[in-house]
């Protein structure tokens, strides 16, 4: 079984060290065929399941986000020195829906990318406003010298399976009679298998015996890597964390099956195809 991972996928080729030369960089701009991705806001223009590109035309270097490559053709992004941090826009998950794969992935790094820009205007070490370097993938600080790079956030995201049964949640900012898996940062100084464990313990009061890793996924809101497991529990007994969890409860696999077909009578609506935890339950009827 092939599992779909959402904004995976990505055709472009990153070029890292145009990133870091100058002269490489003003020749991508310079090409007459280069495009720049239409993202007002930071909600993508598209049609057909494909991002709108528009023709580039060179930007001073501290807007110019060089993406990379398709098919030897620049791609670049606006970098706005007046955004602000991005919103989840209803309108963009059902767009998120209608894209290829591959246009999703360019779609994540793009975001992740200028959210990151408008959120990070300040020097951690010294307070001074920052400006981006390494053709958008980095920031310097003009005082004290410090380059400060994108951040992704480890997050765990997983199913607890208790005698052919697995553990569905819901917190209240989810639509009506959505569940998914179970989900936590990463904490310093812990493993993967470790916050697996701890975030069972903590939202569902469920002890984990084995932990085993199925996928990742970046996830663009802003900037997360979702590290996708399933864990075995030998007690389904659970204990709510409240303040978490508006809800949990253990489905099988033929209520597993029915939500991801979208059954009107499924017990639970099941997440968007383009999130990882849809991944997680058909990794999991699938035996991986």
């Amino acid at each position: 079984m092939s599992l779909h991972i959402g904004f995976t996928g990505s055709p472009l080729d990153r070029v890292e060290p145009a990133r870091h030369d100058p002269q490489a960089l003003a020749a991508l701009a310079a090409n007459p065929a280069a495009l720049l991705l239409d993202m007002p806001d930071y909600l993508p223009a598209a049609a057909d399941g494909a991002l709108a590109w528009q023709p580039f035309t060179p930007l001073p270097p501290e807007e110019t986000l060089l993406l990379g490559l398709i098919d030897g053709i620049p791609r670049f992004a606006r970098i706005d020195p007046a955004a602000v941090a991005a919103k989840r826009w209803p309108e963009l998950m059902t767009l998120l829906d209608s894209l290829a794969p591959g246009e999703a992935g360019i779609y994540a790094a793009a975001r992740s990318l200028l959210d990151w820009h408008a959120r990070h205007r300040f020097c951690a070490n010294c307070g001074r406003k920052t400006a981006p370097h390494h053709a958008g993938w980095a920031r310097l600080c003009p005082d004290c010298g410090t380059e400060h790079y994108p951040r992704t956030d480890p997050v765990v995201i997983m199913l607890a399976d208790h005698e052919g049964r697995v553990l569905v949640g819901r917190q209240p900012g989810f639509a009506a009679g959505r569940y998914s898996a179970l989900a936590g940062f990463v904490e310093v100084g812990e493993s993967i298998e470790e916050a697996v464990a701890r975030e069972l313990r903590e939202e569902a009061g469920v002890v984990a015996t084995s932990v085993r890793y199925v996928a990742s996924q970046p996830w663009p809101f802003p900037s997360q890597l979702m590290i996708a497991c399933i864990a075995t529990v030998d007690d389904g007994t659970l204990t709510l964390d409240l303040a978490e969890l508006e809800d949990a409860k253990w489905v099988d696999r033929a209520q597993v099956e029915a939500a991801l077909r979208g059954d009107e009578d499924a017990v639970f609506g099941a997440p968007p195809r383009y999130a990882i935890a849809n991944t997680l339950f058909r990794a999991w009827l699938a035996g991986k």
